[in-house]
């Protein structure tokens, strides 16, 4: 057994100034200069590109354009859908199934969107801005293949 008197002996084995006291220890490490030139310096690196990642991470949008054009909109005030009109629309929605038939949808369409009124904002533009909502599956699809800028009425 060892007591704290016993490993300050000389003829002990254990009593390795370095090892057995910390700050003795700690002290020769902080003797140590370090040259300022030792260090290799690490070489700059500079990115030709200076986006940040979340701008990277987006789809590009240059030369995809709708296929549906909603004219301009000359209301006084701020225009939008509502949610509600949006979800009646997605509520009935054409998938171009087999049991679809194209010409009820679009009678259904033009119905819901005959009753819906804005000042100064023509119905054509909200059954542009609509019909969208009102496609899903591969009649979604068959939009989304349009050329672009193809749909004026």
């Amino acid at each position: 057994m060892r007591t704290r008197s016993s490993s300050n002996l000389v003829g002990n084995s254990f009593s390795n100034p370095t090892t057995t006291n910390p700050k003795r220890r700690n002290r020769r490490r902080s003797n140590q200069r370090v040259e300022p030139f030792a260090l290799e310096e690490s070489p700059v690196v500079t990115m030709a590109d200076q986006r940040t990642m979340a701008e990277l991470l987006r789809a590009p949008t240059e030369g995809y354009a709708e296929a549906i054009v909603v004219p301009p909109i000359l209301a006084e005030a701020y225009f939008e859908l509502k949610h509600s009109l949006i979800n009646m629309m997605t509520s009935d929605q054409f998938f171009r199934l087999e049991k679809d038939n194209p010409h009820d949808h679009i009678r259904w369409f033009n119905k819901i969107t005959s009753t819906i009124k804005y000042k100064d904002v023509p119905n054509s533009a909200i059954k542009l801005m609509l019909f969208p909502f009102s496609l899903a599956g591969a009649a979604r699809r068959w939009l989304e293949k349009e050329p672009p800028r193809s749909i004026l009425t």
